[in-house]
């Protein structure tokens, strides 16, 4: 188990993203995943009131009400980290007072729980002063309706801002960071990573299998049946060949797969806990569960960072 940051949540480090949910996995589907993620240990489980508004027909929040299905039938409640997020939805897109307000709302009771474990602002919002999105988030903690908020695709300066702005007004901190990061995207090294290091953060990256492309499963001359094919095939240059090569190699060694290896070295870098990973079908799950436990070498680590 794995400290998420400066919160009191420990979880496995593997992270379930439920952005499918609802959306390319249906509800039979997604309870068969979920089941299976939990049954192998798992227990951090990602969403955001957004999914699946992208798609036709829907308008958000279908991936909550899948998750709160499975709750309920379940009855696990206790024994899952639940994140969701704030900002992105259409008609709250914004992280104002009162947008914060309503969108915990509604997300508790599309999720059919009276607290969300760690509640995330999914992008940030110049338009809004700091000291009020912090205020209206502390406000939730503050009545248990939320345990810790956390902040997704911000940028070094404004997360420090943030932190210092909280620790100012004696508001409930950030405790962690939701941001792009995997072995063909190394751009989180830097400054935003001596940010979160400096603050005692951690971080829940995702697209940890670069839209797919690290699974292994996109060769060239290979046609792969999935709505991120176009964005995973971009990744198919020398260097990206380079890194299929290695993870083949360091894979069949430890008799696992090319995502878990993927994962693993993601969650072995600095401040990282759990990395997310999606998988629409049973099948695609048992390809990241081995991530659960594999731990990588510190020269297979290497080998793959050097590329």
């Amino acid at each position: 188990m794995t400290k998420l940051g400066t919160s009191d949540l420990d979880v496995a480090p593997l992270c379930l993203g439920g952005n499918v949910f609802g959306w390319t996995a249906d509800e039979e589907t997604s309870f068969a995943v979920l089941d299976g993620f939990t049954e192998a240990g798992g227990d951090f489980i990602d969403t955001a009131d957004a999914y699946s508004a992208w798609a036709e027909g829907h308008t958000g929040g279908e991936s909550e009400a899948v998750i709160a299905r499975w709750l309920a039938r379940r009855g696990n409640r206790d024994d899952v980290v639940v994140a969701t997020k704030v900002g992105m939805l259409d008609g709250l897109d914004n992280l104002r007072a009162d947008t914060i307000e309503r969108a915990a709302e509604d997300s508790l009771r599309r999720l059919g729980v009276d607290h969300i474990d760690l509640y995330y602002a999914h992008r940030d919002d110049p338009g809004t002063d700091q000291a009020e999105t912090l205020a209206a988030f502390d406000a939730l903690v503050r009545k248990g309706k939320v345990r810790y908020v956390a902040a997704s695709n911000y940028t070094a300066e404004r997360l420090t801002s943030a932190l210092a702005t909280a620790e100012r007004e004696n508001l409930a901190p950030f405790v962690a960071l939701q941001q792009p990061y995997n072995l063909v995207d190394r751009s989180y090294e830097g400054e935003l990573r001596e940010a979160v290091q400096a603050h005692g953060l951690a971080t829940a990256p995702y697209w940890g299998l670069a839209k797919g492309f690290l699974t292994g499963k996109y060769r060239e001359g290979v046609e792969v049946d999935s709505v991120r094919a176009k964005a995973a095939s971009q990744y198919l240059d020398e260097r990206g060949l380079r890194l299929l090569g290695a993870l083949d190699e360091i894979s069949e060694a430890h008799g696992t797969t090319q995502a878990a290896v993927a994962l693993a070295w993601l969650a072995a870098q600095p401040t990282v806990a759990a990395p997310i990973a999606s998988a629409r079908t049973e099948e695609q799950l048992k390809a990241l569960l081995p991530a659960l436990t594999l731990r990588l070498g510190a020269e297979e680590v290497e080998t793959l960072s050097s590329i």
